[in-house]
Order: structure tokens, then C-alpha cells, then sequence
């Protein structure tokens, strides 16, 4: 009897374990060799957005760029590195990594990885060799060879960032070709993609097999000389984007043509505070769930610059955080948009923020998670 009772109990226990199994979130890191080891997965805490449990699950060589399908069930990892490949994980229910293929980038040192809206294909930009690719992504989450491959060229930008802020020596990588972004607008109709070493951001049509179109034009030069364009979000609906230029530390507002996909540039904002003077970088930037928050990540000068985003589309400055660490070089942001995260990669360490609902004000968690020369972080949704 007092058996049976055990094993009810036991039986019981499983059960009501298995919800919280199946609810658990995962986040995964990419990470620079050597201080980082590869890809670690830790267990996100549901209420705090806390990391807990730090897990090696894969030893790719440099792999710093990641993203996640969108049912959460594929992750994709690319090596950054001179003979860059992308590989593809299947996510098992405890966060577990299978390698399902490996391809290559067609290209040196990918930097970013998207997915398309559908889910079909994976684009790629390729740093090193100033390049961008597609990849095809079958119903297993299968990655197969390119199906698209286009090769910036043309004169490198200008040598110093004509708006950057007085004593800035944020100069590099003029000197060719570097694709640094590449994405697909909401509704899956054009892809974009930055080179910073060009000062140019490429329009493209994305065509159901996965070919891309050049638009007309086909490219446009960035906002200012020597901006060096990086990283962009879109705002809701599609109808616009912002872009962060890495070399002049300022964020740049385009309109997108809803019938040709061509840019239309407005307004430019710095990412700096007022009176600063030196060298920062520009990095990562997010935007909140209901497009009316935006956040930079602003290297060397170590911090989060907060921006409201107004209803006729220009932004607020709000504040400027300190990331408690050293050289931010993204951002990531919870789909509740409740947490925020900064990855410091000269100080190896992840630091957390909350966020305030309505205003969007970031207030310091109090909590580091040590991870060596982090660089992106992908939750699970």
C-alpha cells in the first residue's frame, strides 16, 4: 500500500513538473574565441528574465552570430571565421542542440544572420569579404547550399566620419567592401543590407525562389561621409527603419516605398549624449514591441542611449544608462519587453536591465552573468 502511494505521488510530482518543463525559456550566446568557448544556453527565469544555468552546447569555432527560427524548434550559428560556414541546430525540449547541416557563408567572416519572415531562407553578410548570400531552409530546418550570392564593390568610403563628435578617432575598415547587415522587411518583399566599408546601403526584391533583385537604385550612399551604416530595425508595420551608423555614432530614419522598397532618408540623430567629445562606436540597437522605444548600444563610451519614438516618427532623447561593463556590442530584448540585456565583450560579462513598462526607462538589475567576450543572444520564443 505504502508503495502504491509512492508511486502515486512520484507520478504526481512528474506531472506537474512536465508544464514547467515545457514552458521553460532558453537563451543561447555566441561568443569570440578565446575567451569564449563557443555557444552557451542558460535557462531564462520567467518573472526576472534572470540567466541561470550556463551550459557549453556547441564548440564552433568563433560562433558569434546566432538566430532562432521562429517556432523556436532551429537555431542557426554562424563561425566567424576566414572560411565562414552556418550551421543548423534542431532545439530538442530541454534546450538541447542537434547539428542538422553545416554550409558554407560562400564568403569571409559572416557577421549577421536573419531569417526570412517565412522562414525559408537564411541571409547571411559576410564581413571580412564584403559579401552577401542566401540560404535555403528546408522543412526540417535543413540549411542547403546558396541559392544567391552578390559581391559589393566599389570606392571605399571616406576615411573620418564627417558627423562625428569633436575628437573622435572612431575610424575603420574604410579600406573595401563589408557587408555588415542583411534583412528582410516585415512582409518578406525586400531585403536590405548595410556595408560599412562602402558607406552604402544595398535595396534589393526578394523573389520566391530566394534570388535577389537590385532595386532602382540599387544602392544609396550612407547619411554622411565615412558613417560607416551597421545594424537597422524596423519600425511596426514595416513602413520605415532606423540605422545606426558605426563610425559617426548616429542613428539615421528612412522611409520605405510600400510598392518599390526604395529607402527615403530623414532625419539623423546622434547616439552620443550632448558635450560628449572623443571616440565611441555605435553598435547594437533594438526596438520595443510597440515601436515606441528604441535603444543603442554606444561602444567606448559604455552605455544605452534610450530614445522615445514620436508619433510622427522622430525620436526623443531620454536618457543615457551605464552598461556596467566594457564595450557593448549588442542588445538583446525580451519578447515581453520587460527585460533588456547588453553583451560587453571587452569585459565578459552579460548585465540585465528592467523596463519600465509605458516609460521604457532601464533600471540595473544588480546582476551579472560571466560569459568570456559574449557578442549576440537569442531568446527561444
Amino acid at each position: 500500500m505504502r508503495k502504491a502511494t509512492l508511486m502515486v505521488t512520484l507520478g504526481a510530482a512528474m506531472l506537474a513538473s512536465a508544464p514547467f518543463l515545457a514552458q521553460a525559456k532558453y537563451a543561447y550566446v555566441g561568443s569570440y574565441n578565446p575567451n569564449g568557448e563557443g555557444v552557451y544556453r542558460f535557462q531564462v527565469d520567467a518573472q526576472s528574465g534572470a540567466l541561470s544555468g550556463k551550459t557549453l552546447v556547441s564548440k564552433l569555432a568563433n560562433p558569434a552570430q546566432l538566430v532562432a527560427s521562429s517556432d523556436g524548434k532551429h537555431l542557426y550559428v554562424a563561425s566567424e571565421s576566414e572560411q565562414g560556414s552556418v550551421v543548423a541546430y534542431a532545439v530538442d525540449a530541454a534546450g538541447n542542440l542537434t547539428q542538422l547541416s553545416q554550409v558554407s557563408s560562400k564568403g569571409a567572416g559572416p557577421v549577421y544572420l536573419s531569417l526570412t519572415p517565412d522562414n525559408h531562407f537564411l541571409l547571411v553578410a559576410n564581413y571580412v569579404s564584403g559579401s552577401i548570400t542566401v540560404l535555403p531552409v528546408d522543412a526540417d530546418g535543413k540549411l542547403g547550399e546558396a541559392v544567391d550570392h552578390h559581391q559589393d564593390s566599389g570606392a571605399p568610403g571616406a576615411g573620418k566620419p564627417a558627423a562625428a563628435v569633436e575628437g573622435s578617432f572612431a575610424v575603420s575598415d574604410h579600406n573595401g567592401p563589408h557587408a555588415h547587415m542583411i534583412a528582410s522587411d516585415p512582409q518578406g518583399k525586400f531585403v536590405y543590407s548595410t556595408d560599412l566599408g562602402l558607406d552604402r546601403i544595398y535595396q534589393y526584391r526578394l523573389g520566391r525562389d530566394g534570388q535577389l533583385t537590385a532595386g532602382k537604385p540599387a544602392w544609396i550612399n550612407a547619411s554622411s561621409p565615412g558613417a560607416g551604416p551597421r545594424h537597422f530595425v524596423f519600425l511596426p508595420g514595416g513602413k520605415g527603419l532606423w540605422l545606426v551608423n558605426e563610425e559617426a555614432s548616429t542613428l539615421t530614419h528612412y522611409a520605405i516605398d510600400a510598392r518599390s522598397g526604395s529607402l527615403h532618408e530623414g532625419a539623423s540623430v546622434s547616439t552620443l549624449p550632448a558635450g560628449y567629445k572623443g571616440t565611441s562606436f555605435a553598435a547594437g540597437l533594438v526596438i520595443d514591441g510597440s515601436g515606441k522605444n528604441l535603444y543603442v548600444a554606444n561602444r567606448l563610451h559604455n552605455s544605452i542611449a534610450h530614445f522615445a519614438i514620436n508619433a510622427n516618427g522622430t525620436l526623443s532623447h531620454k536618457d543615457d544608462i551605464w552598461t556596467r561593463g566594457d564595450y557593448p556590442r549588442t542588445l538583446t530584448l525580451s519578447a515581453d519587453g520587460r527585460t533588456l540585456y547588453a553583451m560587453n565583450q571587452r569585459s565578459d560579462n552579460i548585465t540585465r536591465f528592467s523596463v519600465e513598462q509605458g516609460s521604457g526607462a532601464l533600471h540595473f538589475s544588480d546582476d551579472y552573468t560571466a560569459v568570456g567576450a559574449p557578442s549576440q543572444m537569442v531568446i527561444l520564443p
